[in-house]
């Protein structure tokens, strides 16, 4: 089991390196830079190369059964489900086959809306306490269900 991380904006990171070393499961943080390496032998830190969707190539290639991806990026996450991974979003929302198809026509909706509407404004409700304490637990829940 390796627990992979959509890192470059993903707010959770501390948490994720903490339940993989309570578990003792190895935690691979995948990113284009910008973030400082861990010292804990149970992370590893993969810089992939400039470019859209580098990171999420290589976690998209190696996820699997019994692995774990964290992940807010959705077509990444239809990915990793179809390979058979767990998928979290950084809210603790679990991400599955029975979710993810509707979940990826909305986005790609709000995309198309968007382009339609320049004008159109908003965007996505901050990050709460709440979120992290749902992503704790969610993560928890998936690590153990992978184990067995």
């Amino acid at each position: 089991m390796t627990i992979y991380v959509d890192a470059d904006a993903c707010p959770v990171k501390a948490e994720i390196e903490r339940v993989g070393t309570r578990h003792r499961v190895r935690v691979v943080f995948v990113s284009n830079g910008g973030i400082r390496p861990s010292v804990n032998q149970l992370v590893e830190t993969v810089f992939v190369a400039e470019g859209p969707d580098e990171a999420d190539k290589w976690i998209a290639e190696r996820a699997g059964p019994g692995d774990v991806v964290v992940t807010g990026d959705i077509p990444l996450a239809a990915k990793c489900v179809e390979a058979g991974a767990q998928v979290l979003k950084p809210d603790g929302e679990a991400l599955n086959a029975r979710n993810v198809g509707n979940i990826l026509a909305t986005r790609d909706l709000m995309t198309d809306l968007r382009a339609a509407d320049p004008f159109r404004q908003g965007g996505g409700r901050g990050f709460t306490k709440a979120d992290r304490s749902r992503f704790l637990d969610a993560l928890e829940l998936a690590v153990r269900r992978s184990a067995r």
